[in-house]
């Protein structure tokens, strides 16, 4: 049966070549004039691109001030530090020129600035919900989180290693500026990592029981087939102008919420459990998401064979050839190797962690903890099924 769904999606896409030299107007266009710019790296130093953009919002007599140094995994503390200088400054409007993380943090603080009051981790705690959120925008460097259009934000309390998520249409952001260009030098590692996440995004919602549509059923399948190929065009291609704009533009429809209308919600036990792995060990999110993806699918795909037949026909091309469970099977040993052909791991060991019984189980129980002890929808997942999919994990197979 097909769910009534809300699909918003009211974030404004700039999308093409020299996209980001029209920031400046943006920002105006949405009733930015003293901004926070937010971003990691000193990369868009040196190639110019904060530069560019600055010049945009000179050009527009917009006000701004700066904010570097987030991290992937971003922190709280960042979060924090955003949140004072926002209120020395009088901000009203923030600005991220990054990825994910940098999105993410920029969306922290504009509930920290709405709410001067309220301890901003509140949300992410899931004690509160946020009753205002300053206006983020962003100009993308990474495709992979899809947190330029969503509703979304991931942050990491680096005290207690807890990584926590809040989601809001408050924080959606007014405009997303995505030039491809802009990723053309990234490493291939941060690449691939990108291009897991994105596929993901769509898996999470793709793998659901109780009802689906087809037609957003096509538009996932489409989607997972697309960044499939050009994420191995990437690999072998870096400087491939059109596979970098396909998986650009993938990474925000991935996480808009468009793969998942009319289905129950989706699945998301793989981010909630890899979440408690990238807060433990720091790993790459994408990276660890792949890591233990297949683990998560060998242990749920009986309790979702239907899908998981459609998902190795559909997007592994698997033969249909054999049970419904040896397809099934089949589709996932495809991921597998899709994987290790963009250089992804499918175990922690080829992650580069070997956690302890012990960090397991301390795992397992976080991540019950922050899903109200339960999570998924191919198969409800409660700790002791979360300890058997991080012991899987753990096993080289």
């Amino acid at each position: 049966m097909i769910h009534n769904f809300d699909f918003y999606s009211p974030t404004e896409v700039l999308f093409g070549k020299e996209t980001q030299k029209d920031t400046g107007k943006y920002v105006k266009k949405y009733n930015g004039h003293n901004i926070l710019i937010v971003y990691g790296s000193d990369r868009i130093v040196k190639n110019r691109l904060l530069e560019e953009i600055t010049s945009s919002l000179k050009n527009e007599n917009i006000n701004y001030h700066l904010l570097s140094g987030v991290v992937p995994n971003p922190q709280l503390g960042k979060v924090y530090e955003g949140i004072d200088l926002g209120k020395r400054e009088k901000i009203d409007f923030l600005l991220a020129i990054g990825g994910g993380s940098v999105i993410d943090t920029a969306k922290a603080i504009a509930y920290g600035l709405a709410e001067p009051e309220n301890n901003v981790w509140e949300l992410f705690e899931h004690q509160r919900k946020a009753k205002a959120c300053l206006p983020v925008a962003s100009v993308l460097t990474i495709a992979a989180a899809g947190s330029e259009t969503s509703m979304g934000a991931v942050i990491t309390n680096e005290k207690n290693e807890e990584k926590r998520a809040y989601d809001d249409n408050l924080a959606r952001p007014k405009f997303a500026i995505m030039n491809p260009e802009l990723t053309l030098n990234l490493p291939d590692f941060q690449t691939e990592c990108g291009a897991t996440d994105i596929m993901m995004h769509t898996m999470e919602r793709y793998f659901t029981n109780g009802g689906n549509m087809e037609l957003t059923d096509a538009i996932a399948e489409g989607l997972l087939r697309t960044v499939k190929e050009n994420a191995l065009l990437l690999h072998h291609d870096p400087q491939n102008y059109d596979a970098r704009a396909e998986v650009m533009w993938a990474g925000s429809l991935s996480h808009n919420n468009l793969t998942g209308c009319g289905n129950d919600g989706g699945d998301f036990a793989t981010h909630m459990l890899e979440h408690e792995v990238s807060g433990m060990f720091n790993v790459t999110h994408g990276a660890g998401l792949a890591a233990i993806w297949p683990s998560w699918a060998r242990y749920v795909y009986k309790d979702d064979l239907a899908r998981f037949v459609k998902f190795a026909k559909n997007v592994m091309r698997v033969q249909e050839q054999g049970t419904d469970e040896e397809i099934a099977l089949a589709g996932i040993d495809e991921m597998v190797e899709f994987y290790h052909s963009i250089g992804m791991p499918a175990n922690f060991a080829e992650l580069g962690i070997h956690p302890s019984e012990t960090q397991i189980m301390e795992m397992a129980q976080s991540c019950s903890n922050a899903t109200g002890g339960h999570k998924g929808s191919a198969k409800v997942l409660y700790y002791d099924d979360m300890v058997q999919i991080y012991k899987m994990a753990n096993q080289e197979i």
